[in-house]
């Protein structure tokens, strides 16, 4: 077993096939990415990462020209977006369970052609003619609930590949992949709905998900993972829940990273009415706000995965979430003051801050959780921005009865208090 599974070794001290004499006596070395480069199962898993982006990003496009042109609602776009996220909530403790329980990689490949089913059914309808707001919710909700499932084993797989001393840089490089992913993924949407209408946009959708899901086949097999103690699933939730209410520090992160996904991350929603009603642009101009998300994405993790060894940890944390509700208050003014180019730019700002805070959330939870519990680390975390369509819903009925400016720099705001408040009232929590 041992030598069927040598590129599988997490990058520590021990590891032959990365570490060699010239480690430090006593330490570890830097890593670099090239090094993660050389384990297969993570060049597998930056694949996966990135063709499942395309999706990803796809989907985000498409469900928010739809849903507009079917409602021609601020308030109703954030209800269809907020059903993507809705299940998070819900699933993130029995997909986290999950993830300690079976194989990762084969979760992640299950997940990936769930969402390529639902894709493809939202396409099909709409090229007929025969969709409706309602069918978009429901197939939303159902992909929601798969991608709980994926975030939680995608996270617990990653620690299992590289290992805890590069969890922070592993995490930067797939974020890397991600947001690459999100680029294409923008601008072909755009393009396809442009050109094609969202019924074509919905199946190439489908064709990135499927892909993402096939790129892990090369990947080594995993053992699947035994309960803890013989626990049950059910008990596994329970005791998730009970390590929520007793583990002040694993509390604090989550609502840090539910405060950022509720009051960051939710500017999305009003990105088709930036696009269409402010700026006047068509989905292209849609296409092009969300690829200035995933630039800014990419310069933010760039500059992260060049950290040292102790890059990262709860003071930067707060302070990364104080850059991004600084942020959005300038996006919120920015229409009025620097035009479309002037939102590119600040749009870029806002997302390289919100994916600084994303990486740091993700590796903070999955190191204050033991190795047995790692499934559960991602699954905190998919219950934390589980709670992103109340952002949603909020920031679209600002948006509705007020403006989209308004709604931006109303949530940006609100994220800078809460930050603020966590460094003032929380002091635990510069020192994680």
């Amino acid at each position: 077993m041992a030598a069927g599974r040598a590129n599988y070794a997490p990058l520590t001290a021990s590891s032959e096939c990365l570490y060699t004499s010239s480690t430090p006596p006593g330490g570890v070395r830097p890593i670099f990415q090239l090094d993660l480069f050389r384990l297969r199962d993570f060049r597998c898993l930056v694949a996966s990462m990135l063709l499942n982006s395309v999706g990803m990003m796809g989907e985000v496009v498409v469900l928010g020209w739809l849903s507009l042109e079917l409602t021609n609602s601020p308030f109703l776009v954030g209800v269809a977006m907020s059903m993507r996220a809705l299940p998070l909530f819900f699933v993130g403790a029995p997909a986290g369970a999950l993830a300690d329980r079976f194989s990762r990689r084969r979760l992640l490949m299950v997940t990936g052609l769930g969402q390529t089913i639902t894709a493809s059914t939202l396409g099909a309808l709409t090229l007929l003619g025969l969709v409706s707001f309602g069918h978009l919710l429901l197939l939303t909700l159902v992909a929601g609930t798969l991608r709980g499932l994926e975030h939680a084993a995608r996270q617990s797989y990653t620690h299992d590949v590289v290992g805890a001393p590069a969890l922070l840089k592993g995490l930067a490089v797939l974020g890397i992949g991600m947001r690459s992913g999100w680029l294409l993924g923008s601008l072909g949407a755009g393009a396809v709905i442009a050109h094609f209408g969202s019924g074509a946009a919905y199946l190439a959708v489908a064709l990135g998900f499927s892909a993402g899901g096939l790129a892990l086949l090369p990947a080594s097999r995993e053992v699947p993972h035994a309960a803890p103690n013989g626990e049950s699933v059910w008990k596994s939730v329970l005791g998730f829940a009970t390590a929520v209410r007793t583990d002040s520090n694993l509390l604090t992160l989550m609502v840090l990273t539910a405060g950022a996904e509720v009051l960051g991350f939710s500017h999305q929603a009003l990105l088709p009415s930036l696009a269409r009603d402010v700026l006047r642009t068509g989905p292209e101009g849609l296409g092009a706000l969300n690829a200035a998300r995933s630039v800014g994405g990419i310069l933010g993790l760039v500059a992260a995965s060049a950290g040292g060894p102790a890059w990262g940890g709860g003071a930067l944390f707060v302070s990364v979430l104080l850059a991004f509700g600084a942020s959005l208050i300038v996006l919120g003014l920015a229409p009025g003051l620097v035009g479309l180019p002037g939102v590119f730019v600040v749009l870029v700002a806002v997302n390289a801050a919100g994916a600084l805070a994303d990486l740091l959330a993700q590796s903070l939870l999955q190191l204050s959780m033991p190795g047995h519990l790692r499934g559960r680390a991602g699954g905190a975390w998919v219950v934390a921005i589980g709670l992103a369509p109340l952002g949603q819903l909020q920031i679209g009925a600002l948006a509705s009865l007020l403006s989209v400016s308004i709604a931006l720099g109303t949530s940006g705001l609100a994220l800078v208090l809460l930050a603020a408040s966590a460094a003032l009232l929380v002091p635990r929590v510069r020192r994680l």
